[in-house]
Order: structure tokens, then C-alpha cells, then sequence
């Protein structure tokens, strides 16, 4: 018995809508599942930075004029406790701090001097001091700005997922509605 043209139209717009749902379907779970890790990285890089207590120094203090930090000033007094306060901190106030320690010299190159001369008490502690700058601002960098800044793209992509989901509900209504009128003509 040969099927007619319409029956396999309708065998065929069937098998795009279950093909559509289950596209659907995908595109919810991993929007979910991305979601989830926005949450949980910037959670847990809101919860780790304010467990730390930093806090931008106070507006009007002695030691952060608009002329020296203009691009911190707008978070003044508050807590790092987020992705872009900890880029802020690392970078400009941290970052700016080391380049006074030796004439803006790296951990790298005072390092090396101290290394050729061990007796030098400014060297040491120049070393030193860079050394914790550096691995503080490090640590900033890479836990706070860096996982933040991954959690983020998540909720992005989390967003762009559920808009396809959206859409791809929206086609297949569309495509149940035809197969409807299909049936009946």
C-alpha cells in the first residue's frame, strides 16, 4: 500500500516537531545547568572576597586622592566583593602601590639583585614586600577577577540558551499549528 504525499508530510512535519522538542529540551538543560555555574562562581567569589574584609579606602582619605586613583574613586569605602572590585584593587591600587617599593622595579628584577647581593637590608625587604604585593595581587586576579569573570560568560551563555529554547518552543508551536491545518484539509 503506498502512502500518499500527505501522509508523508505529516510523517515528516511529526518528526521536526518531536526533533524540536527535544532540541528544546537540550537548550533548557544546559541554560540550567550554566545558570547554576553563574551562580556558584560568583558566589563563591562575592562569599571568599568578603570573608578577606578588603576595603577600598574611604573617599577624602589622605592616601587616595581623585588625582592619584581617579578610576577607583567610585568605590570608595566600599568592600571587594565582586569581579570588578577585585580587578580594581589588584590593578590600580595594589598594582599602583608596587611601582613606588623600587622605582617601579618587578619581584623579577629586585629578586635577582637581592640574589647578587644578600647583605643589601633594602634589596630584602624591597623583595619581600613585592613578593606579597605580587602574590596578593595575584590572588585577586586569578580567584576573584578571573572565576568571576568565568561565572559571568555562564549567565551569558545561560541567557543565549534559554533564548534558543525560547525560539525553538515558538517553532514548534508554530509547526504543531500547521501540522493541525495540514490534518484537516
Amino acid at each position: 500500500m503506498a502512502i500518499s504525499k500527505k501522509d508523508q508530510r505529516l510523517v515528516i512535519d511529526k518528526i521536526f516537531i518531536l526533533l524540536g522538542v527535544a532540541i528544546t529540551g537540550v537548550l533548557l538543560a544546559v541554560g540550567v545547568v550554566a545558570w547554576q555555574g553563574y551562580k556558584f562562581a560568583t558566589g563563591q567569589v562575592h562569599d571568599q572576597l568578603a570573608a578577606q574584609n578588603i576595603n577600598f579606602p574611604a573617599a577624602g582619605s589622605a592616601n587616595f586622592s581623585a588625582e592619584e586613583y581617579p578610576s577607583l574613586q567610585q568605590y570608595a569605602g566600599q568592600r571587594v566583593d565582586n569581579a570588578a572590585k577585585a580587578k580594581a584593587y589588584a590593578d590600580d591600587y595594589i598594582g599602583h602601590h608596587l611601582t613606588k617599593i623600587a622605582d617601579g622595579k618587578t619581584y623579577a628584577e629586585v629578586s635577582t639583585l637581592a640574589m647578587k647581593d644578600p647583605t643589601n637590608t633594602t634589596l630584602q625587604t624591597q623583595k619581600q614586600t613585592l613578593f606579597q604585593g605580587e602574590m596578593l595581587r595575584g590572588m585577586l586576579l586569578t580567584a576573584g577577577y578571573g572565576y568571576g569573570t568565568m561565572g559571568m560568560l555562564a549567565k551569558y551563555a545561560a541567557l543565549i540558551f534559554f533564548g534558543g529554547a525560547v525560539l525553538m518552543a515558538i517553532l514548534v508551536v508554530l509547526g504543531w499549528v500547521h501540522l493541525q491545518d495540514v490534518k484537516r484539509k
